[in-house]
């Protein structure tokens, strides 16, 4: 088995939990002031990295909770405080994120745009990559100038789910839809 990399240096003091959601098994952390990851995929809750620091706090019944409402359709913006380790430009891309309504979808080009970074829209798309909170800040809602899915780290049929469930799934609900 594979050891999983905790998210930073302080990773002792973080706090993890697994809920279960339409798109997997998904695990969260929390530094007791903020949430500060989501995995999915291949994330096992009983590798090492994980199972020692099982537990709860506020942050992560309240992160559940928006969760469960987000999948019931009961919810379409998160309130959770957010702390994700990063650099700023990745920080500012993550932000950047947040800010796109739900149900919509915009192009990496067209994030790139909007942080002032035309030409660095391979930057900006593997900075989008690199998000440590998924379906939070909502980097499923970036997809190919051309309508395609394109990379999601939780894997195109998650992207594709969430995108469904948002009503925003190029093609079936129209064009894409650039705000």
């Amino acid at each position: 088995m594979t050891t999983t990399q905790l998210p930073n240096a302080s990773a002792d003091t973080l706090t993890y939990d697994v809920v279960q959601s339409p798109i997997g098994r998904l695990i969260l952390a929390s530094d007791g002031v903020a949430l500060v990851g989501v995995w999915m995929a291949n994330a096992s809750p009983d590798d090492p990295a994980w199972s020692r620091h099982k537990g709860d706090d506020d942050i992560l019944a309240q992160t559940r909770e928006e969760l469960e409402e987000y999948f019931d359709g009961r919810r379409q913006t998160f309130d959770i405080p957010l702390a994700p380790n990063g650099t700023e430009f990745q920080r500012s891309v993550w932000h950047a994120l947040t800010r796109i309504p739900f149900g919509k979808t915009i192009s990496y080009g067209e994030l790139a745009r909007r942080l002032g970074k035309e030409a660095a829209v391979r930057a900006v798309g593997a900075a989008n990559g690199r998000n440590p909170i998924p379906v939070i800040v909502p980097c499923h809602r970036v997809i190919g100038s051309d309508g395609s899915l394109t990379g999601f780290g939780g894997g195109l049929p998650r992207k594709k789910w969430l995108l469904q469930h948002e009503k925003a799934l190029p093609g079936e609900q129209g064009e894409l839809a650039i705000e």
